[in-house]
């Protein structure tokens, strides 16, 4: 997969640094993310997709038949297609580490690439993640640092899908942890300090534990 399938940005980092994915929500693009990346991972390497299905002229990475209701053959071709073009950045920067950090539907393509590929991503944020099904994991998911965000009056994303999702990654090894806030689908302070606490701890051994 090319390095070009996707409409995306680069916010250049250091040479050494991480590479950082962002993925956008619905009715975002490549720039929604970007200045949140350069403050959670101020040396990493940015790569910013936009989301090539258009659903009403709003941005998305795969197609829905309604609220919370997906296309589960459309998410199929959007995750291998998200996954070869992950796998060909990383290819060509070879960074220290891999992170990964999406919101909402953004949240959503980057589990679905993570169930597909977990030794893709060395820490992975979840932001408001919906996901509406069993994962079946390619594999094992031990070892990998996952932060789930969560508001639990989120009309969106129902507090107990994100706990079934807790649920599911913790049984296939993930070191997860849960941030809630009171309130909805908003992204929230709290969130942010605790994505910055994940990434800060992500170590750079890529080199060492990826060859």
């Amino acid at each position: 997969m090319s390095k070009d399938s996707y409409i995306h940005k680069v916010l250049p980092g250091s040479p050494d640094g991480p590479l950082l994915f962002v993925f956008h929500g619905t009715g975002g693009d490549e720039a929604q993310l970007l200045s949140l990346g350069r403050d959670l991972a101020p040396q990493a390497t940015i790569v910013a997709p936009r989301g090539d299905v258009s659903e009403q002229g709003a941005a998305r990475f795969f197609r829905r038949t309604g609220e919370g209701v997906y296309d589960m053959g459309d998410i199929t071709r959007a995750t291998d297609k998200m996954a070869g073009f992950v796998k060909a950045h990383v290819e060509t920067a070879r960074p220290s580490s891999v992170l990964g950090l999406g919101y909402s539907n953004g949240a959503n393509i980057l589990a679905s690439v993570l169930f597909a590929e977990p030794s893709l991503f060395d820490a992975t944020v979840l932001m408001h993640p919906l996901i509406p099904f069993e994962p079946e994991v390619k594999g094992s998911l031990g070892g990998s640092r996952i932060l789930v965000t969560a508001g639990r009056r989120d009309p969106i994303c129902p507090p107990d899908l994100t706990a079934r999702l807790e649920a599911y990654l913790r049984a296939d090894g993930a070191d997860v942890t849960v941030e809630w806030h009171d309130g909805g689908h908003e992204v929230r302070p709290s969130e942010i300090e605790a994505a910055r606490r994940l990434f800060a701890l992500a170590p750079d051994e890529r080199t060492a534990s990826h060859v």
